[in-house]
């Protein structure tokens, strides 16, 4: 695998993360709620109020700046891919099938979420023409052609 297309599977990951950061930091009240299931024992045990009714604030700032981080992290990952692939539709399908799968998988991890079979046969055609843009080998024109473009 070239090092074009681990950046850009790493551009992908990042996408996804920022993503989810996103959702966490800007959406209803997973932070909260995650934090009142992680923290349920010690509330009972320790009594008074929650640590979680004024935690979720930092911690939704947290993501705030993860966002940002994790997107300006992306881009350095992206135009790096860019410039080590042959083609620049090669960096673009394979960090958005990267972005595609990793978004799945923390979806699934942290949220719970499931996708239709619509959605997997999308993936899949996604995921058989990256196959394909990978196999096949970049095309140099011979010094003839080259003259004769000109």
């Amino acid at each position: 695998m070239s090092s074009g297309s681990v950046y850009a599977l790493l551009a992908g990951f990042l996408g996804a993360a920022a993503s989810l950061s996103a959702k966490l930091s800007l959406g209803a009240d997973y932070l909260r709620d995650m934090c009142e299931s992680g923290l349920s024992g010690w509330t009972r045990t320790h009594g008074g109020p929650s640590a979680c009714d004024w935690l979720h604030i930092p911690l939704r700032l947290l993501c705030g700046g993860l966002l940002f981080t994790c997107n300006a992290v992306m881009w350095t990952f992206f135009s790096k891919a860019l410039r080590h692939c042959s083609s620049s539709a090669r960096a673009t399908v394979t960090t958005t099938a990267s972005n595609f799968v990793s978004s799945a998988v923390l979806g699934r991890l942290i949220f719970g979420e499931s996708h239709a079979a619509l959605w997997w046969a999308g993936i899949s055609l996604t995921l058989c023409g990256l196959l394909v843009l990978h196999g096949s080998a970049p095309r140099t024109l011979s010094p003839e052609e080259g003259k004769k473009d000109k």
